[in-house]
């Protein structure tokens, strides 16, 4: 190897010193030429033939130039190109110790990645709709009201639960009006205000048009039409003066101004008390070495692809991507879809399809609001991240240093490398698992464990 790299440079550097010489002979002739031929013969000036020379000998010298190029390129030796093209493509290894995790204020060398942020003490509004103390107050008793359901049995609250709980009823599916059981799990509504859709299927683009789905779905809450809603609620004692002072006097309640009222109290409901923004907000305390194993795997597993931003959905109000939507699973696990039923739903993707599209939901409270996915279908968080980094992220788990990585030769040529990812050990699931509770709200945490 190390002979035919002075092989390639003794030609090279031969090639170069014949095209000088012959160079310098043409440009001599070109001159030669311009002044005793051509010039005489266009009748021009000396100005003029000195130009014509300088034109025409900037023409020779590009040519030149790229014929030397072209030169340089075949000659050069071949194994150091794919080393300098090896070298841009290999990452420093960077050794991991379990328990032991270094801070730096400014870390000299580590390139700018993802930012992580924490979540905002206030919840955005729409011009429209402002959030208002009278507005809030009159949204809270709607939420809490049976008389919005056609038997009068079951409020946003049934499934919702705020006042005792995380937002949610714990149920697979939800009970709704007559003892019907509902097709999907109610994910909780604590910093939904965050969310640019609603529902599994992100069907609806604001809090305001959430809220009308419920009240007339059959097997939820039953009522016939949106009218008679706003019927119910006229009907209702205090109603007319809560409304007065929310929206001014003498409006006429109508289901706009009801579900704007509700909108404005779930816009209230946000926990930004979490370890997680304590940590992000500058309390290096606040997590432990194990969260924050877990906050590191989070990032590189690839987890923030999708669960992105304060409020981790990538279908939030912060910076969202094209769609809020995914399929899910990505990866074909038959013996997850077979045993918790995840394709037998496909959400908002076309009947009979293998794979749903879901919008991407909030992780924040995760811990808290079991059980899991669009079915309910999981109870333990553990088992969760599993099933997402397998069907989602196409990783493996287990304690096989390997795991689905093959080693690949190229006979062509002439290397090789390993492909595929590593597996995620036990630990790596149990750090991924920490971490999610750090985004627990301490309030919630706390109820949680009283109720």
């Amino acid at each position: 190897m190390r002979k035919e790299r002075e092989m390639g440079q003794a030609g090279l550097i031969g090639f170069m010193q014949v095209g000088i010489v012959m160079l310098v002979i043409g440009f001599t002739v070109l001159l030669l030429m311009v002044q005793f031929e051509l010039g005489p013969l266009g009748g021009m000036s000396t100005g003029k033939k000195w130009l014509l020379s300088l034109i025409l000998g900037s023409g020779m010298v590009a040519f030149s130039i790229k014929l030397f190029v072209i030169a340089m390129l075949v000659n050069f030796p071949e194994h150091t190109i794919r080393a300098q093209l090896a070298a841009q493509s290999v990452r420093p290894a960077v050794l991991r110790q379990p328990a032991q995790v270094a801070r730096h204020d400014r870390p000299p060398s580590v390139r700018k990645g993802y930012v992580w942020r924490a979540l905002p003490d206030v919840a955005p509004s729409p011009a429209w709709n402002p959030t208002t103390p009278e507005k809030v107050a009159l949204g809270e008793r709607l939420f809490h009201d049976k008389a919005l359901s056609i038997d009068r049995t079951v409020s946003c609250s049934s499934c919702h639960e705020v006042r005792r709980g995380a937002g949610m009823d714990g149920r697979r599916a939800s009970l709704g009006v007559g003892g019907q059981l509902g097709a999907r799990n109610a994910p909780t509504v604590w910093n939904a205000a965050f969310q640019s859709v609603l529902f599994w299927d992100g069907r609806a683009a604001s809090l305001e048009e959430q809220a009308k789905g419920p009240p007339l779905n059959p097997k939820e809450m039953g009522m016939p039409s949106l009218e008679a809603v706003a019927r119910r609620v006229r009907e209702g004692e205090g109603y007319r003066e809560m409304f007065d002072a929310a929206f001014g006097a003498a409006q006429p309640i109508t289901i706009d101004r009801i579900v704007a009222a509700i909108a404005a109290y779930e816009r209230t409901l946000i926990t930004p008390d979490a370890a997680y923004d304590r940590f992000v907000r500058g309390d290096e305390s606040a997590l432990s070495a194990a969260q924050l194993r877990g906050m590191e795997l989070f990032q590189s597993v690839g987890c923030i692809q999708c669960h992105s931003g304060p409020n981790f959905s990538g279908a939030s109000v912060f910076d969202p991507p094209p769609s809020p939507q995914r399929l899910f699973p990505v990866f074909a696990a038959q013996k997850y879809a077979d045993r918790y039923s995840l394709t037998s739903d496909v959400g908002a993707n076309v009947p009979g399809n293998k794979q749903g599209v879901w919008r991407i939901p909030s992780l924040r409270n995760v811990a808290l609001t079991a059980p899991y996915f669009h079915n309910g279908s999981v109870d333990s968080l553990r088992e969760a991240v599993r099933i997402m980094a397998t069907v989602q992220r196409g990783r493996e788990i287990g304690n096989d240093a390997n795991g689905n990585r093959r080693i690949v030769w190229s006979k062509q040529d002439r290397t090789i490398a390993r492909v595929g990812s590593a597996p995620l050990s036990e630990s790596d699931v149990d750090d991924i698992v920490e971490f999610l509770k750090s985004l627990s709200s301490e309030s919630l945490a706390l109820r949680n464990r009283g109720s």
